[in-house]
């Protein structure tokens, strides 16, 4: 039940400092902030990316959802490339061997270099990590490229120059202070810079209860990937209640809450059954395990009708990881916000619809969002400007290709499309 002040108080102004100053400004250090925080350094800019966790990775790492989506579409094509491949690979770089159990799956032979190329028509390009190594590798290449790290750091508010934003206001142990940025990325995965700054937004109460978590049964551990049913579609019918939204406070301790008790169910559950073996619960997630909370609306938001179209500005493609065949091509236009020339969004808080939002909130669109993101913000500072819509989406798009980013129209095309 949302919570109402009794009452207001009036908190009194006063001066904070500029404790960071840079060129771009990434919030939030999921697989999207991580993706764009490293694409803008290595053009050579100042980064600093501010995370509200004392970790990278998000939902991949402290919400133990370990699988690498696939960066093909299902019959047998690569469509995504870039950053979100180099990520990918860095998931399993020291995996050794399979552990079934746990879920730990390096990349399928047929995708590695030399691999069967009819192959992969039946075996998607994926990987299942560890979260635990994957968060220590992220961190580690995030530093080795220079990017300035703030952990246990919240967003508070923004402040403006006419239309642009000219710091970002945080929190942490220091108390209140400030970052001075050029660009800024909104990867919060709730669009949480995007609703300070004024964008318009939509939030979404349809979230349901989920926790995977690790057990450990007589020295083997074992992945559980629980949760309740939920929509495709982002909404009640076709899921299990209770339901939650993801921008308030009360119903984010809630859906903690009964996420916890759920996994408590499952131990007691496991113990029931096998009770001659020691069933220990280890590392359940710890944060929100949310699909689906908050995002911009920006010009153009991405929809299920948009499956194998092509855009002029296109900036990146992804599959559809729930079935094969349908590819997305991500428009510049569903990063830019509105109302601020120099914010962008990343990742699940992209501007897309209900039935495309649980295409672009998974692991591959959030790699090559951020990605775009990042980039984008890098070349508005190199080039002096502080409107992303500013630059030529060519440029963009070429500099993208260069990292190698797929960004070539037929990969779009649906398999009736090529017989035409």
């Amino acid at each position: 039940m949302k919570q109402s002040p009794s009452s207001t108080i009036l908190e009194p102004a006063r001066h904070i400092p500029v404790v960071v100053s840079c060129d771009v400004l990434v919030a939030g250090g999921g697989i999207a902030g991580v993706a764009a925080a490293l694409a803008a350094s290595r053009l050579g800019v100042s980064v600093c990316l501010v995370e509200k966790t004392c970790a990278l990775g998000g939902l991949a790492t402290l919400g133990n959802v370990t699988v690498w989506l696939p960066l093909c579409d299902g019959r047998g094509r690569q469509v995504s490339g870039g950053l979100a491949e180099e990520l990918l690979k860095l998931s399993v770089a020291d995996l050794e061997r399979d552990h079934p159990a746990p879920g730990f799956q390096g990349i399928p032979a047929c995708w590695q270099d030399g691999g069967d190329l009819e192959q992969r028509q039946g075996n998607r390009y994926l990987a299942r990590f560890n979260p635990s190594s994957y968060l220590l590798a992220l961190e580690g290449l995030l530093v080795a490229n220079g990017v300035q790290l703030l952990y246990d750091t919240r967003a508070c508010a923004v402040l403006r120059q006419d239309r642009t934003i000219t710091h970002l206001v945080v929190e942490n142990k220091s108390g209140r202070s400030a970052v001075a940025c050029k660009m800024i990325v909104d990867a919060t995965g709730d669009a949480d810079i995007c609703f300070l700054a004024g964008e318009q937004t939509e939030s979404l109460d349809t979230n349901v209860l989920c926790g995977w978590f690790y057990s450990l049964v007589e020295g083997d551990l074992h992945l559980h990937a629980m949760t309740r049913a939920f929509s495709p579609y982002a909404a009640r019918e076709g899921a299990a209640g209770p339901f939650f939204r993801g921008d308030d406070a009360a119903e984010v301790t809630a859906q903690v809450l009964g996420s916890r008790a759920l996994i408590r169910e499952k131990i007691a559950d496991l113990r029931a059954r096998d009770p001659a073996s020691d069933v220990q619960l280890i590392l359940p997630p710890t944060i929100p395990t949310f699909r689906m909370t908050r995002r911009l609306v920006g010009e153009y938001s991405l929809g299920e009708v948009d499956a194998h179209r092509w855009f002029e500005d296109t900036v990146g493609l992804t599959g559809d990881w729930r079935k094969p065949g349908p590819v997305y091509a991500f428009p510049m236009r569903s990063l830019c916000a509105v109302v601020n020339t120099n914010l962008l969004a990343a990742g699940r808080c992209m501007s897309a619809d209900t039935t495309a939002w649980d295409v672009t909130r998974a692991i591959p669109g959030c790699a090559v969002t951020g990605e775009a993101a990042g980039t984008a913000a890098a070349l508005a500072v190199l080039r002096g400007v502080s409107n992303a819509r500013a630059l030529a989406v060519e440029v963009i798009q070429q500099q993208l290709r260069s990292q190698g980013a797929l960004l070539e129209p037929d990969l779009v095309k649906s398999a009736e499309q090529q017989d035409e």
